[in-house]
């Protein structure tokens, strides 16, 4: 077995290995030919969940005399194989079809024609339709090729170094339509079918072949003359509108950024029920989960929707356009697909919010880096290609592009990236052509920054002390990289070495804001800096701008915080100010906050401000967030919600009981309401859990309603009660079959957590449902059940996850599961003792926090 540090030797004993065993280097395959053209003619028996036809694949030999051929092919049924029609040899052992050619190639390009068929496949192409539990389901088939799943519905060389045309003719039952790639060349009316044939005219991967049959509305709608269409089912068409309806302004906003007009001919987004992704970025043909459609009343949280569209749109440059070479370089279209979500909220949103949306992206990683493993963003050792699809990929793919516009300039940043686009349209490649890019349009080599950030794992972690000496009018500054640790050579391994630049803020009468800048290097463990100015700065802005990806923590006077809080422009230096002064804690913190969550006129750091005083536990905290439940945006009122389900007092509770009881006029926030009422009702609170159970009964019976966001908040308060068997029960009932979708899956993840606190005989019961539900082979629910499992302590989840891992045919579960034992093996040694240590703990948490209140008030008074 390989260990981690033979790959990573940044990473240390701190972190778990990102390659679990099994892991090793992967390679594109040695290339007989470049394929020209995939032509796919399938007919498909929708109630056997059969489909046969061919595959004809037009390849053109790089060199002549080879005599096999090799295809990636997966649980297909091979009938035949011919080349000028004649019947060639071959080989299938039900992952490969190796052909041998009676005729060894010479030059010239050739046909390789494949009968075939697929029965009820697993993967790939899947088909959707209603059964007992769920008779309103819609009657779809959808395909999903992304890493390597096309070799599932058509033989072929899968990988995406391979770019070829495409073309794809199907036969399925009226009224049904299908979508596919390119342009709708014609259709032809068979009686009771309808054969449709579908052209993609401009080279591209097996992954982005796509199809999508359906019983669809279509909405059309245009841009510069290019069909820009959305489909739903039918009765869906304002959903489409609202959550589709910013496509053509979003296409060009996207052509103008990338210095590339769109470049296929017709955009269509489809929508499809269970879906396995949230999105999928088909070559002129993104499938989009039907769990993105929004109504009137989900447009007040529906950010995340939005940024799903221009996401996936994002990739037809960055994915469709300039194709990845080999998976370890995906970041370079995931990381620019994530960003396009930041600046198009910069852009439609305004500045403010897309920092605060690049803030949101950071900390998605950091968590993965922090709690679940931490590796190099580029790395070619894997299990599945599919495992590189996380946090690293996506979200610090877009902090690093946002690195490198921070490092050029906006000017110089758009440049770069038109010349990487326009030099590599329609060709592969990996990341070191974004560094040739870079550097030949603008002259600046980021080499240190892609070493430091994408090539090895790991991030600064910056803390931060700043002082004033008023008789020497010095600033006094020192940073330390916390993270840097020596090796047994006495070095740094880890150290950042990065050009940060600062500022000295300064407020005058007037409350304009001046700044004083500057640029240090950093590139020690710890570094003190002595600047003289003329008077005594208000306040101290590290990384202005906040272009870098790291963590910070402030050590500065209060009243500098203070000052920070109120008028430095970035939003995200106010957030960081708020956050340091909540660690300083007291009135004079909560006052300050309390002036920022009803006067800051950017709802992120209201929302921020929010959570941290949450963290200052003084009952007068209670009265300040108090003051934020009248905010006008959601999202504000969400986090007050949650904030004051953290204090837990009487008066808190009464708060909060009164948003989940009344409602909000946000699904999200009437759903935070309610899933915080559960964790409230303990301690003092404990006779209050009978109240909380009968209006989650209620709510259960009577608030259904989009995408069952609110009643799963019931169902996650519901989760919290550890100790109470009405509880279980109570959750239990949405488990079963017939439960709508998202509540059931909501239902399911709650068993875990429901878990902890339950007798043998209940956790025994949970135990064996989730081993039934493990059973099940749709994706989310293998995935609901992981997750719950894994929050279990006791030995009967192990074998559950293990079967789990071993039978899943796909990659993301069998990792979740392996990841899952872990967490549970990690459970099983935290005993009784611990666990009534906790309690105690938590208790006096509470006893001083009453004291502190106590306290705080006779200090108050003159």
């Amino acid at each position: 077995m390989i260990t981690q540090s033979f790959y990573f030797d940044d990473e240390g004993d701190r972190k778990n290995s990102f390659e679990l065993p099994g892991a090793k280097p992967h390679y594109n395959p040695d290339r007989p030919g470049q394929v020209e053209h995939i032509a796919l003619d399938l007919v498909l028996n929708i109630p056997q969940q059969e489909f046969s036809g061919s595959c004809t694949i037009t390849i053109r030999p790089i060199r002549s005399g080879i005599t096999h051929l090799t295809l990636d092919a997966v649980d297909l049924v091979i009938q035949a194989v011919s080349v000028r029609a004649i019947a060639q040899p071959f080989d299938y052992n039900g992952e490969q079809l190796t052909i041998e050619l009676l005729e060894p190639t010479g030059s010239d390009p050739f046909d390789l024609v494949i009968h075939y068929a697929a029965r009820q496949p697993q993967r790939g192409l899947y088909f959707i339709g209603p059964d007992d539990h769920y008779p309103d389901k819609p009657l779809q088939v959808w395909t999903q090729g992304e890493d390597e799943d096309s070799r599932y519905w058509f033989p072929c060389f899968d990988y995406p170094g391979q770019l070829a045309t495409s073309e794809i003719r199907v036969e399925v039952p009226q009224p049904l339509r299908a979508i596919s790639n390119g342009e709708l060349v014609g259709t032809e009316n068979l009686g009771q079918t309808t054969r449709y044939h579908w052209h993609q005219k401009q080279i591209h991967p097996t992954y982005l072949m796509t199809l999508a049959v359906g019983d669809f509305a279509e909405i059309a709608d245009q841009w510069q003359g290019i069909p820009v269409t959305y489909y739903v089912e039918k009765g869906q068409e304002a959903s489409a509108r609202l959550t589709m309806g910013k496509t053509p302004q979003m296409i060009a906003f996207l052509s103008e950024k990338y210095g590339y007009p769109y470049p296929y001919p017709k955009y269509a987004q489809v929508c499809v029920a269970d879906f396995i992704f949230g999105g999928m970025e088909n070559t002129s043909t993104t499938l989009l989960t039907d769990r993105c459609l929004l109504d009137e009343r989900a447009m007040l949280d529906n950010e995340r929707t939005e940024s799903l569209v221009v996401h996936e749109l994002a990739h037809q440059w960055f994915g469709d356009l300039v194709v990845i070479k080999h998976w370890s370089h995906a970041w370079l279209k995931e990381g620019a697909a994530s960003y396009s979500e930041v600046i198009w909220t910069e852009h439609e949103y305004g500045p403010e919010a897309g920092a605060y949306y690049l803030l949101n992206e950071a900390r998605s990683y950091l968590s993965e880096d922090s709690s679940r493993y931490r590796r190099p963003i580029v790395t070619n050792i894997y299990r599945e290609a599919i495992e590189l699809y996380d946090r690293h990929l996506y979200e610090k793919g877009a902090c690093v592009y946002h690195m490198i516009r921070g490092i050029l300039g906006d000017e110089l940043f758009d440049r770069a990236i038109h010349r990487f686009i326009n030099d590599h349209a329609h060709k592969t490649v990996e990341t070191i052509d974004l560094l040739r890019a870079i550097e030949a349009a603008t002259g600046r080599n980021l080499a240190f920054l892609f070493d430091q950030y994408v090539f090895r794992g790991g991030h600064p972690d910056f803390k931060v002390s700043y002082g004033w000496d008023n008789e020497a009018k010095l600033a006094k500054v020192t940073v330390k990289q916390t993270q840097a640790k020596s090796d047994s050579t006495g070095s740094d391994s880890q150290l950042f070495d990065l050009e940060i630049p600062i500022a000295f803020g300064s407020v005058n009468a007037q409350e304009q804001v001046s700044f004083q800048s500057l640029t240090v290097r950093l590139n020690q463990p710890e570094q003190t800096f002595y600047f003289p100015l003329t008077q005594k700065p208000d306040f101290f802005s590290f990384d202005v701008c906040n272009s870098f990806l790291k963590t910070v923590s402030l050590d500065y006077p209060v009243a500098a915080l203070k000052q920070q809080l109120k008028y430095d422009p970035d939003p995200v230096s106010r957030i960081y100010a708020a956050i340091a002064l909540a660690k300083k804690g007291g009135l004079e913190a909560i006052a300050a906050l309390q002036t920022a969550l009803t006067g800051d006129g950017f709802w992120g750091v209201r929302l921020e401000v929010a959570k941290q005083l949450s963290k200052i536990k003084l009952d007068q905290a209670v009265d300040a967030l108090s003051t934020g439940l009248g905010d006008q945006d959601a999202r504000v009122r969400r986090a007050v919600v949650e904030s004051l389900a953290k204090i837990k007092n009487p008066k808190s509770y009464e708060l909060v009981l009164a948003v989940a009881r009344d409602g909000d006029a946000s699904y999200g926030a009437e759903a935070a309401a309610l899933r915080s009422l559960g964790g409230m009702v303990t301690g003092v609170l404990k006779t209050k859990q009978e109240e909380v159970i009968a209006l989650y009964r209620s709510v259960l019976a009577t608030r259904s309603g989009w995408n069952e966001v609110v009643r799963s908040g019931a169902i996650g308060g519901l989760s919290q009660l550890k100790t109470n068997p009405e509880a279980v029960a109570l959750i239990l009932e949405y488990t079963q079959p017939g439960t709508p979708q998202a509540l059931r899956l909501a239902a399911i993840r709650a068993l875990g957590a429901v878990s902890t606190g339950q007798t043998p005989d209940q956790v025994e019961q949970i135990a064996q449902e989730l081993e039934a539900i493990a059973q099940e082979p749709f994706f989310l629910t293998q995935v609901a059940a992981s997750g719950a499992l894994g929050q279990m302590q006791t030995p009967e989840a192990i074998a559950i996850l293990t079967a789990l891992a071993d039978q899943t045919p796909d990659g993301r579960v069998r990792r979740m599961a392996e990841e899952a034992v872990k967490r549970v093996q990690k459970n099983l040694g935290s005993d009784k003792a611990l666990k009534q240590l906790r309690e105690e703990l938590e208790q006096l948490k509470k006893d001083n926090q009453d004291l502190k209140s106590r306290l705080a008030k006779l200090e108050a008074k003159p």
